[in-house]
């Protein structure tokens, strides 16, 4: 345990070893988050937020373990994984007596991480409630993000049915924890119906294992977490102040495919591309991690930045160009000279 502090409000607290990379406490002025670092710290930066309940090990771990797509994002940057407060394995439950912080809080927390860290501009990467406050930190601090990358992203405020579904869900937790229905509704959330299993269909393992680690967490945290995204405010107004490009997936079938949809036509399209991702809930990440990295890989010649090409193509990716609109595939889609990009992209297996 090694202990040090920073001038102003930020500091680290506790850092280890853990999975490869280092994990840090980083005390901020809305408490303290950990932050799991992975390559070189030399290398720009690219910063992660997972969505409810979940933490960067569960959020995006089938991303990272897809070797392409591993070795575009460490070859060019060194992640900084940010877990929600009480996210992370093993947390304490938070006490009754913290306020639960807003989402504007939860943006700030951002910008203390990146200046503990000593981090200019960065690439975010974030997945539905993650992706929120990564976007909101964009348009509060439109200077020190250069680009985004959004799966299932919410921008609007809560509808009424959204706002009291998730208050049912929010007295469930409180009073029952994250069992039983509590659980199905999270896994509602992230995973198609498909992979969640019916009579047609068995459990896929992606599921069993979600369900296992969402055993482990503090109902309470977790409480708090979708508490603040339950409050937060629409940023349609704010996000054609956006000049970053913006790469947004959403599954086919996630909850949150609408949501989506509006953000894609509200962004300036010569900066953003929508990928929809045939068959997938909302946590593409995990359900069909391969139908991300060729979008992404376009997506980062834009800046420069290109994969290593000591690693052959996976047989299991389903991204041929054959499986790509021709549109995508061209440099000036996402590169050289951003142009809008009508087509909407269905990756089949």
């Amino acid at each position: 345990m090694a202990d040090s502090s920073r001038s102003g409000s930020v500091s680290v607290d506790v850092e280890r070893i853990s999975f490869g990379g280092k994990e840090h406490l980083v005390r901020t002025r809305c408490g303290s988050v950990t932050v799991a670092v992975y390559g070189d710290e030399d290398k720009p930066a690219l910063i992660t937020y997972p969505d409810v309940a979940l933490n960067y090990m569960s959020c995006f771990q089938g991303l990272f373990f897809c070797p392409e797509a591993a070795s575009l994002l460490l070859h060019n940057f060194c992640i900084y994984h940010i877990n929600p407060q009480g996210h992370e394995l093993g947390a304490a439950p938070i006490s009754s007596d913290v306020p639960v912080p807003t989402v504007d809080d939860l943006a700030d927390q951002v910008a203390d991480v990146l200046d503990f860290f000593s981090l200019g501009s960065v690439m975010c990467l974030g997945v539905t409630a993650g992706a929120y406050v990564l976007t909101l930190f964009a348009t509060k601090y439109r200077e020190r993000v250069i680009g985004l990358m959004l799966v299932s992203p919410l921008c609007k405020a809560p509808s009424w049915s959204e706002w009291l579904y998730n208050k049912v869900l929010l007295n469930l937790l409180y009073y029952y924890g994250t069992q039983g229905l509590v659980k199905e509704c999270l896994l509602q959330r992230y995973f198609s119906k498909k992979l969640r299993g019916d009579a047609q269909y068995p459990e896929s393992d992606i599921v069993q294992a979600c369900k296992s680690l969402l055993d482990e967490k503090q109902s309470e945290n977790i409480w708090r977490f979708l508490q603040s995204i339950n409050e937060r405010h629409d940023l349609t107004n704010s996000l054609r102040k956006l000049k970053c490009r913006t790469l947004i997936f959403v599954g086919e079938n996630s909850e949150f495919h609408e949501d989506a949809i509006h953000m894609n036509t509200k962004l300036d399209r010569r900066y953003c591309a929508l990928i929809e991702v045939k068959d997938c809930g909302s946590l593409v990440t995990e359900e069909q991690p391969y139908a991300m990295l060729m979008p992404m890989e376009y997506f980062l010649m834009g800046y420069g930045l290109y994969r290593p090409y000591q690693l052959s193509s996976s047989p299991r990716s389903p991204l041929s160009p054959c499986c790509i609109s021709p549109e995508l595939l061209s440099p000036e889609s996402m590169g050289v000279k951003l142009k809008p990009i009508k087509t909407r992209v269905a990756i089949n297996f």
